[in-house]
């Protein structure tokens, strides 16, 4: 019956003229919970899709599996998977560094000790982040989003931000586009009633 339906979709997809194709996989009862939205997300015909696969593609390009990823200007450290339980330790099957002058696949103990010290650098980065922002002042948010909102108010601020380089190319003095008093809300409906602040045109 697999053969015989997969026969199927490949007809159908030479008789269909909007360049899509028929693919069908079976997957465990346990697992579709959550792999069918996210293979619904990943499959998508917007922006969100593309993103996500563009995420993916980026991501798979090595034979194992990633676990985790991590990229600089020039550098790429790649930590390879899957997890290797042995007694109560963990540990990854490999990494490979990517910089200028550099390619090296490193053994499961280097990988993990750079996977830790990755770990601590980006400790370190979100914290110090966080103080020079004076984030720890503001109420904590949730950690949902509501895009309706989120969506539209981040772009008009990209779009002031790119009016604001285009006037400073062009030797002027714009205000600077800084809305962090401002909430999202807010933004969509210039001027910023919190700041005051003109952001950009809807």
């Amino acid at each position: 019956m697999p053969v015989f339906r997969k026969a199927v979709d490949r007809l159908s997809d030479l008789l269909r003229r909007d360049d899509t194709v028929t693919y069908r996989t079976r997957i465990d009862a346990r697992e579709a919970a959550y792999l069918s939205p996210m293979l619904d997300r990943i499959t998508a015909d917007d922006e969100d899709g593309e993103a996500l696969r563009f995420f993916l593609i980026r991501s798979m390009r090595g034979e194992r599996p990633p676990i985790d990823i991590y990229r600089g200007d020039t550098s790429t450290c790649r930590i390879d998977g899957p997890w290797h339980d042995v007694d109560r330790h963990s540990l990854p099957l490999g990494a490979l560094i990517l910089t200028p002058g550099v390619t090296a696949h490193l053994d499961p103990f280097e990988a993990k000790a750079l996977r830790r010290r990755m770990e601590e650098a980006i400790e370190t980065a979100i914290q110090a982040w966080a103080r020079e922002q004076d984030l720890y002042s503001l109420p904590r948010a949730t950690i949902a989003i509501d895009r309706d909102v989120a969506d539209p108010a981040a772009k008009i601020m990209i779009k002031a931000w790119v009016e604001e380089q285009n006037a400073l190319a062009n030797g002027l003095n714009p205000q600077p586009v800084r809305p962090r008093d401002c909430h999202l809300s807010d933004i969509l409906s210039p001027p910023c009633v919190l700041c005051g602040r003109r952001l950009a045109h809807a």
